[in-house]
Order: C-alpha cells, then structure tokens, then sequence
C-alpha cells in the first residue's frame, strides 16, 4: 500500500517546506511513497531537485523506492523533459517506464544533474563555461571576470556534497524572469543533498563548546556568518564565506536550508526572513542562490 503524498500545484523553495511537511507526516512514514504531481502547472529548479530530494529521502528512510505521477500540464512535463529530470529520477524512483528523452535544445544553465564524484563537479563546471558566458555576461549584464568567479562558486556548493553530505545530491539552474517579484532576469541556482546536513557536520568540532545550544541554526550561523570549519585547522572553511561576499557583491540571494532551519542573505529586492528555524526537519543541505540581471548603475 502506498503512502500518496500531494505536490503543491506551484512548486518552488516556499512550497518546498509545505512538500517536506507533508512527505514527513501524513500517513504511516514506513509505507512507500507515492509523489502525486499531476497538478503540478509550475516548478523552478528548485522544485525540481526538490521532488528527487524528497524521494531519496523518503526511499532511504523506508528502504522502498518511491513511486511519482508525472504533471498532466503539457507545458510542465516539456519543461521537466528538456531539463533531464527523468534520467536523475531513475535513480531514484520505481519509474514503470521512463519517457523519451527530449529533442528540443534545452535553454538552462545546467540541467539536472546527479553529483556523486569529483568527475561529475567537474563535468558541470566544464560544461557550463559557454553557457554561462551568453547567460551571465551577454543577458544579464555581468563583466567577463563573473563568469570565472560563478565556475568557483558553482564547484564550491557541489564539493561540499561530496565532503561534508557523505550522500549524492543534484544540481540544476536556470533563466528566467521575475516579473512579480523583481522585474528582471534572474539566474536560479539550487544543489540539494540528504545527508548528514550543517549540524552533523560541524557537531564533532564545535556541539561540545555550544552545549545545549547547539543546533541546526546554531550550525548554519557558524558555518555562513563565521566561516567555522568541521576541521580544526586554521583557514578551513572560508569556501562558504567567500560565496557569501560575492553574492552580496552582485547583490543577489542566497538561502541554505539545512534540518530544521535556514539562513539567507536577503537582499533589498527580495522578502524573507535571514534566520528561520522550526522548519519541518529534512536532512541534507538545500542550497538556493539568486543572480538577478545588472541595471546600469550596477554595471558601471
């Protein structure tokens, strides 16, 4: 017997939460998974990487591997097929039978794609360099350096799957307008994993000196705002802070979830809280950032 857990119709890191609440605590949590998508009219990048993050959870904690019904918006299911969600969720969920790849060019940055080595952060780094050229520089307005600078980040946020999550995860990003929200282009990118999160992570070095203190938002603090390390070595750890002072640099957004809190750089453009906590608990880190286009005042 299956457990049928409802994906929100718009699905993007807000109903992401009401996802996770949802695949956690409705109905007996060691029955199969049954992801129902079929109302599904929009999903960002996010969302995407979203549903395999919570069908890898979901088969990791049952031992099953979950079951999805694909959107029945035609314009969704393109969307999702042009992106490569299929081949990714093959690994992950029972597909009775997975749909033919598309023909059409995809316009992302990078669709979605598994990270389980260094050869597969290296992959997405080298084959984004052109794309990011004509996305970055050519349509959002970013001087050639951002290009190089995007690459490190983009490796950074994947390594850290490899070294801190001790599980796979994905990454996905791309370009599109937020007419509502900001009124300009922007560039999504999401990396999602579902190991062992911030405060598994940092808890041998620093839980002792919190004490009861410490926590997924105590964790998150430490790793974001002062650049602590799992090691003790000086010096570690700086690869999230650097993050952080580029995105602030090109005034954009960056928002890491991580078990049952989050933290974010918010900007004056966007809305959002810069530390939220009892969050419905999800293991992993989830990791959204947000370039938005340059205007000219930006650009000089």
């Amino acid at each position: 017997m299956s457990r049928v857990v409802r994906v929100p119709e718009r699905l993007d890191e807000a109903s992401f939460e009401t996802l996770v609440r949802r695949a956690r605590s409705e109905g007996n949590p060691t029955a199969r998974l049954l992801l129902d998508a079929r109302s599904v009219g929009w999903v960002s990048p996010y969302g995407l990487i979203g549903l395999l993050a919570v069908g890898q959870e979901a088969r990791l904690r049952t031992g099953l591997p979950p079951l999805i019904e694909p959107p029945r918006d035609s314009e969704v299911r393109s969307y999702i097929n042009r992106m490569r969600f299929w081949p990714a969720a093959a690994q992950v969920f029972d597909l009775k039978q997975l749909p033919k790849p598309s023909l059409e060019i995809s316009d992302a940055l990078i669709e979605v794609t598994t990270i389980r080595s260094h050869e597969d952060v290296h992959s997405v780094v080298e084959g984004v360099r052109d794309r990011a050229q004509r996305i970055l520089h050519d349509r959002l307005g970013y001087p050639r350096p951002a290009v190089i600078h995007f690459s490190v980040m983009l490796s950074e946020v994947c390594q850290n799957i490899l070294e801190h999550a001790n599980s796979i995860g994905w990454v996905c990003a791309q370009r599109y307008r937020w007419q509502r929200r900001l009124g300009r282009d922007v560039v999504v990118l999401a990396v999602m994993d579902v190991g062992v999160g911030f405060e598994g992570s940092l808890g041998a070095e620093h839980a002792r000196r919190y004490g009861e203190r410490w926590s997924a938002a105590a964790a998150l603090e430490a790793a974001f705002l002062r650049g602590e390390s799992r090691f003790a070595d000086p010096g570690r750890g700086q690869g999230l802070q650097a993050i952080r002072s580029q995105i602030i640099k090109w005034n954009g957004a960056i928002r890491i979830r991580s078990g049952d809190a989050s933290i974010a750089r918010v900007p004056d453009w966007d809305e959002g809280e810069p530390l939220s906590t009892d969050l419905p608990r999800f293991p992993g880190a989830q990791v959204l950032i947000v370039l938005p286009e340059r205007v000219e005042r930006e650009r000089a």
